[in-house]
């Protein structure tokens, strides 16, 4: 059994997260900032489907991505190169996370419901979430979106409309993160892909120690704008 959650922002110990399915820590809550910041500064996520309770999150291990480990493959490399793309930051959040929710191939349904697009926005509004967006002939390409609190990023969802165009968003966000001192990128949950771009998985207890340190940064000003000499 897992705890339902009351009015109090108060989180169980990650400790009695279940193993199957794996990190899931309670349910119930609400999505209001207060909330989702509380969760956040601990490593505690949600991820629900639409019709469902909201169900919290803290896995064993975790998927991060450390700055300096970004792998860019050749053909990513010369896509960069190629600079056929304007890179544009928190101009469309809301338009990325509808983006993001949009059906995939070999999916049922998504995770990103109307109450997560209506919360994030507003963590948006306050400079805590932000999206990282690629641009290519006017067009919105691809890009992605997360939440940074101190100098770590909570990388939540990307997606795609062209060739790599999600991963040049990604490639200039880690770039910027590490220039900002930002010590690393939580992908949450293992996947093939983000392995292949240099994500790794790491003991929960790990994760937790080094968010810890990282969150009490201060934060980055708001408006984010990127150097312009991190392409290429």
């Amino acid at each position: 059994m897992i705890p339902w959650l009351g009015r109090a922002h108060v989180f169980p110990p990650l400790e009695r997260a279940l193993v199957e399915p794996n990190g899931l820590l309670a349910a119930g809550g609400d999505l209001s900032p207060t909330r989702l910041l509380a969760g956040y500064r601990q490593g505690i996520f949600p991820w629900f489907s639409e019709g469902d309770p909201i169900l919290w999150w803290s896995p064993h291990p975790r998927m991060v991505l450390y700055p300096a480990e970004l792998k860019v493959s050749r053909s990513l490399r010369k896509a960069l190169r190629r600079q056929d793309y304007e890179i544009r930051v928190d101009t469309r959040f809301r338009q990325v996370m509808e983006a993001c929710a949009a059906p995939r191939a070999g999916q049922a349904g998504t995770w990103i419901t109307e109450g997560m697009l209506t919360a994030y926005s507003e963590l948006a509004r306050r400079g805590y979430a932000h999206c990282v967006e690629t641009w290519r002939d006017g067009t919105l390409a691809g890009g992605l979106y997360g939440v940074a609190l101190g100098r770590i990023f909570f990388g939540e969802s990307m997606f795609s409309r062209a060739t790599d165009a999600s991963k040049v968003a990604l490639v200039h966000l880690v770039r910027q993160l590490e220039r900002w001192g930002f010590g690393l990128i939580d992908c949450q949950m293992r996947t093939s892909h983000l392995a292949t771009l240099g994500a790794r998985e790491i003991p929960r207890s790990r994760f937790s120690r080094e968010l810890e340190q990282l969150v009490n940064y201060p934060q980055v000003p708001v408006p984010w704008t990127f150097d312009r000499d991190l392409a290429g």
